[in-house]
């Protein structure tokens, strides 16, 4: 696998070894030796799977106090992936980094704890997948605004599905990181 090192600290691009045939193709997704040696530590609990269809955009979205490192990938369909640095200090804060992620190349994103992430599903439907170093908590949940301006995510979609959430998610300058 080859590993690709981002703007951000803490983001890493994964691109692993697909071997296929006429058959279809097979692909490792995780493997704690070659991953941890990456830089990327679990350990993991919790996986999981969303389905969503064109035009949906899921995100910006972090845990307050119990923050998650995500290694995310797509099984089927495309998406336009994303991670805000929202870690006080760091020298990349309010910066973002974004990657499409498909069905083709196998990709993954590993997002560090202390990162905001969100996707745009740019195929016709996606399925996405997560692996999480901390559980998912509904009360430490928050969420910055898809397009807020101080952050500046250039989207390939100019009007998402977005949950009523999302629409109301406060921006960037409001929050208490």
């Amino acid at each position: 696998m080859e590993v690709v090192t981002t703007p951000i600290d803490g983001v890493l691009l994964i691109k692993p070894k697909v071997w296929g045939d006429e058959r279809g193709y097979f692909v490792e997704t995780w493997q704690q030796e070659r991953y941890s040696a990456a830089g990327i530590e679990g350990p993991f609990v919790q996986d999981n799977h969303s389905r969503s269809c064109f035009g949906t955009l899921r995100g910006l979205h972090f845990q307050k106090t119990r923050p998650q490192g995500k290694l995310v990938s797509v099984s089927l369909g495309k998406v336009f992936d994303v991670a805000v640095d929202i870690r006080r200090g760091s020298p990349t804060f309010g910066k973002w980094y974004g990657v499409e992620l498909t069905q083709e190349n196998q990709w993954q994103l590993w997002i560090a704890p202390g990162l905001a992430h969100g996707f745009a599903v740019t195929s016709e439907v996606a399925h996405f997948h997560y692996k999480c170093t901390e559980f998912y908590c509904p009360g430490d949940e928050g969420a910055i605004r898809w397009n807020d301006p101080d952050v500046g995510v250039t989207w390939p979609i100019s009007d998402p599905v977005l949950s009523e959430k999302d629409k109301m998610a406060p921006f960037f300058a409001q929050q208490m990181f």
